[in-house]
Order: C-alpha cells, then structure tokens, then sequence
C-alpha cells in the first residue's frame, strides 16, 4: 500500500492532495501567520546624485540650486554665509515647497547638523541634504588657500561690516528695549500700588505699637526712680537703699550685654525701636495675610527695572549730548 501511494503521487498530483489530511484550524492560522511574515522592506532613503543640488558661486554670492519634489523644478537659494545658519535655510526650502514634511542635513558620515551651525562652517566640507525620504549629496566648490595678510584683511573687514550693522540697528534695537521696560515699570507700579495701601495701613499700626512701647519703658523706668527715692528718703536710709541701686545697674548692664549678643546689634534706643516695629509688623502682616516676600520682589524688580533705563538712556549709549538727554528724561 506504501508503495502504490508513493507511486500514484507523481503521477497523479490531484489524488496524493486527496490523500492527504485536512489541515486543522491550528495549521491554517499559522500558514497564514507565516505567510504574514513573508513581507517585503522597502527603504525609502535613497541616495540621489549630486546634479540634484548644487552649490555655486554668482556674482560673490552662494547660491544653492536644489530640484523641489512637489514642482519637479529647480528652485535656486542665495545664501549669506556669515548672517545665516543651517535652521534659516531649512526654513526657508521649507517655505518654498510646502510639500516638503521632512528636511534636514547630515554630514558625510550621517551625523545630524544642529540649526545654529553658521552656512560658513557647513560650506568648508560635503554634506547630506535630506528632503523627505531622498537624500542628496552636496559638494560645495573647494575654496582657495587665503594668506595670512588676506585672512588679517577679511578679519578686519568682517569687525568693520559688524560695526556698521550695529551703528545702523542699535537705535531702533534701544527704542524696542526701553518701550519693553517702561511697559514692564508700568505694570509693576499697577501692582506696587494695590499692596502699598495695605503696607501703609499695617507701618502706622506698626510704629503707633512700638511708640506705646517706648511710652512704657519709660514709665517704668521713672517709676523705679521714684519707688527707690521713695524707700531711700521715707521708708530706709541711704546706707541700706545704695547697694539695692548698685545690683539694679549691674542687672541693667548685663540685660545690656544679653541683648546685643541675641539681636548682634547696638543697644541705643533707635535700634531697638526699629527692631520692635518690625517685629509689630510683621506679626500684624501675617495676622492680615499679607504677602511681605512679594512685596519686596516686586520692589527689587522696579529698582532694576529703573536701573536698566537709566543705562539705556546713558548719553553714550544714545550718542546724545547731555541737555538732551535730561530734556528727555
């Protein structure tokens, strides 16, 4: 029977399928799991050549000529070297195609370039230009070997050039920035006003509970002067009311001495006047909830807010004589 059915199959394929069993739900679903897997990668980076784009030198300027996918026609960008970066000229091949999802550049050995890298650095070596899934290999024009004395004369010529560009934007640029900070000045003052009134309030509270303190010390102080002359002239006698007045101010001296080691400050009335109408203060402060570090944030931010406009208004920054520049403030 063996030998019939290996017979049979090469000559009839149809009646060896038949003999076979039929496949289970099992080995159909991974026949089809298998077949699943059996699927093809496409990559989608290709590397194009480089008559796609092309860098050029026209009339001393850097000219790249890049063929935009979505119009299939070449679209030529002037580049400036020493005012632009990489991120400016991405953004503007972006601008030109807005077909464009993805772009980017890489260096020779696929390494991404930042968007702050200078057009003048990236042009010094081949690079990779990446527009969707197309890659482009760019090969700037090889620059000559420049001297010393020439690289002396482009130096100073480059320190001129950015002289010249902030003699000619630094007035407007000063304009901006002192409009900035009188918005920013008015708008602190808005808030200093709303918590002044409040502050104010709390500094007479303050200083009318400190000067009832002062009052007080006083009053006792005349009070033991007036109970020792009372017990040394109609109760005892002086012999034994004198060593009750020397231990008295050897007590004061050493409260003395305790209170500038706990405070570290002098010990004159004023000193401990101010001390105490801080401490009234700030216990009636956090009594009425009010925010103190706040108000003191907001007054350090208007002093350096007033600092920076009076630098800004500085005649050497404003290239103006003196009259005019106190006519103006």
């Amino acid at each position: 029977m063996l030998w019939s059915r290996r017979c049979l199959g090469p000559l009839f394929p149809l009646t060896a399928n038949l003999l076979r069993a039929a496949p289970t739900p099992a080995q159909k679903d991974s026949e089809s799991c298998f077949h699943l897997r059996q699927c093809t990668v496409a990559l989608y980076n290709t590397l194009v050549s480089s008559d796609e784009v092309t860098v050029e030198c026209k009339n001393r300027f850097t000219v790249i000529s890049i063929k935009l996918p979505s119009r299939k026609e070449c679209c030529q960008f002037v580049v400036k070297p020493l005012l632009m970066n990489v991120g400016n000229f991405l953004r503007d091949v972006k601008h030109e195609d807005q077909g464009i999802s993805n772009i980017a550049i890489l260096s020779e050995d696929g390494t991404r370039v930042s968007s702050s890298t200078p057009m003048s650095v990236l042009l010094t070596n081949n690079f990779q230009l990446v527009i969707n899934e197309t890659k482009y290999s760019v090969m700037p024009p090889k620059k000559d070997h420049v001297s010393s004395e020439q690289s002396t004369e482009m130096d100073s010529v480059k320190d001129l050039i950015q002289r010249l560009y902030v003699a000619l934007h630094v007035e407007n640029h000063q304009l901006i920035r002192e409009q900035e900070l009188l918005e920013k000045l008015e708008e602190l003052n808005e808030q200093q006003q709303i918590l002044e009134q409040m502050r104010s309030q709390l500094y007479q509270k303050a200083e009318a509970k400190s000067g009832r303190f002062m009052w007080t010390a006083l009053g006792l102080m005349a009070t033991q002067g007036g109970a020792l002359a009372w017990l040394t002239w109609w109760v005892y006698s002086w012999d034994i009311i004198e060593p009750v007045t020397y231990f008295i101010t050897y007590g004061s001296s050493l409260a003395f001495y305790a209170y500038f080691l706990i405070t570290r400050q002098d010990c004159a009335y004023s000193e401990i006047k101010n001390r105490q109408m801080l401490q009234y203060f700030y216990r009636i402060a956090k009594r009425r909830r009010f925010d103190v570090d706040g108000y003191n944030r907001i007054k350090e931010e208007i002093a350096e807010v007033e600092h920076d406009l009076r630098r800004l208004r500085n005649p050497l920054q404003l290239q103006l004589p003196i009259e005019h520049l106190n006519s103006k403030v």
